[in-house]
C-alpha cells in the first residue's frame, strides 16, 4: 500500500512579501518524512479570501492531509478560518470549548478576554481542536485539513499534537553521494540506473564549494535492502 500524502499551504502577505521568511515547511517536510508520509506539494498565498478557499479545496481534493499554517490570530487580516469554514461549506462561530480554554488562558495571565482575543475562539463546525500547549489558543482540524499557527514555535508544537492520530506509512529513507561531476557529465549514466530502479526516486543536486564544483546525488525510498543495492550500484559508477 503506497504511503500516505500531504500538502502544506503557507498563508501569508508576510511570506509573499519577503519579510518574514518560512520555516515550517522545512519543519513539517522533516516530520512527514519520519512519519512515512510523502510531502508532495507546497503552496503559498495571501490573506485573501478568495484564494485560500481555492487553494484548500484544490489541494484536500488530491491528498490525504492537508497542512496550513498562518491566518488564525486575533486581528482583522486573520482570515483563514473563514476561509477553511467556506471551503467546506460550513457555519463558524465561538465554540464554547475554544472560548473556555482562551478565557480561563488570560484570566491566568491577567488579561482582559477582549472581543479580538475571542476571534481565534471561532471554529468551523464540526472542526476538531489542536492542542496549543504554547499560547493556547487552539488549530483545528477539519475533515482532512490541518489548520495552524504560522508562529514557528506554535507551529511546531501543533504539528506535535496531531502527529500521533494520523496514519503513516513506511519511514522513507535516503542516502547519497557526492561526485565533484557536473551534472552534464553523469546524467546519462544517472538516468540509466534511474531506470531500473522505478519504485526509487533519484535526484542529482549540483554545488560549488570553494572553487570545485560538483553533484550531490540523493536516492530515496522505503526498502532499506533495495536502497543499499541501488546505493552500491551509483557507487560503483561514481565512487
Amino acid at each position: 500500500m503506497p504511503n500516505p500524502t500531504a500538502a502544506m499551504l503557507v498563508i501569508g502577505d508576510e511570506i509573499l512579501s519577503g519579510r518574514t521568511r518560512d520555516s515550517n515547511l522545512h519543519f513539517l517536510a522533516g516530520v512527514l518524512t519520519q512519519r512515512g508520509i510523502r510531502l508532495v506539494e507546497a503552496r503559498v498565498v495571501a490573506d485573501d479570501h478568495d484564494a485560500i478557499v481555492a487553494a484548500v479545496n484544490a489541494l484536500r481534493s488530491g491528498v490525504d492531509h492537508v497542512f496550513t499554517s498562518g491566518g488564525i490570530g486575533p486581528t482583522h487580516d486573520d482570515i483563514t478560518a473563514d476561509a477553511v469554514a467556506a471551503a467546506f461549506g460550513v457555519a463558524i462561530g465561538k465554540r464554547a470549548d475554544a472560548m473556555a480554554l482562551l478565557s480561563a488562558h488570560y484570566a491566568r495571565q491577567g488579561l482582559e478576554f477582549n472581543e479580538a482575543r475571542q476571534r481565534m475562539a471561532r471554529i468551523p463546525d464540526g472542526a476538531v481542536l489542536i492542542d496549543n500547549p504554547v499560547s493556547v489558543a487552539p488549530g483545528f482540524s477539519i475533515g482532512n485539513v490541518h489548520v495552524m499557527a504560522g508562529v514557528p514555535r506554535i507551529f511546531e508544537a501543533m504539528v506535535a499534537s496531531v502527529m500521533p492520530g494520523l496514519t503513516g506509512g513506511d519511514p522513507l529513507l535516503s542516502q547519497s553521494l557526492r561526485v565533484e561531476r557536473g551534472e552534464g557529465e553523469i546524467a546519462g549514466a544517472f538516468g540509466a540506473l534511474a531506470a531500473e530502479y522505478p519504485d526509487l526516486s533519484m535526484g542529482s543536486y549540483p554545488f560549488q564549494s570553494n572553487g570545485l564544483h560538483g553533484t550531490n546525488l540523493v536516492i530515496r525510498g522505503t526498502d532499506a535492502a533495495r536502497l543499499d543495492e541501488a546505493m552500491g550500484r551509483l557507487t560503483a559508477l561514481f565512487g
